[in-house]
């Protein structure tokens, strides 16, 4: 959720350009640009937790000023090993835990290399 003072900035100087399979809404200065090097700002206001790795590939180039076209105006193909975008799931439910972490429950297994523990002598 945003702060208030973001959602007031918002609401004077923002103008809605998009939003993304997530729920997050992007932004663009009305009027005059008084950004970096008299770019206008850009920004999005997160649906839920701000978390940056909600922000899809094609929204971050545009939010980065990478290229002043919108998501839909870009032209990048997906190749076919590429995934669907997911945020960064750790410290969430989801997050990946291997085999024996503690917060799973699982026994780790026992180490089956030429290992030989160090020992002081």
């Amino acid at each position: 959720m945003a702060t208030f003072g973001t959602l007031l900035f918002t609401w004077w100087k923002g103008e809605k350009v998009g939003e993304d399979q997530f729920g997050n809404r992007y932004y663009k200065e009305k009027g005059k640009p008084t950004g970096p090097f008299g770019r206008e700002r850009r920004w999005v206001v997160y649906k839920g937790r701000p978390e940056a790795s909600k922000v899809p590939a094609a929204w971050h180039i545009w939010l980065h000023y990478t290229t002043n076209n919108l998501p839909d105006q870009q032209a990048v193909a997906k190749q076919n090993w590429e995934e669907e975008h997911l945020p960064n799931l750790t410290g969430t439910e989801f997050a990946y835990r291997p085999g024996g972490a503690v917060n799973k429950g699982g026994q780790r297994q026992k180490s089956t290399a030429d290992y030989q523990a160090w020992k002081p002598e």
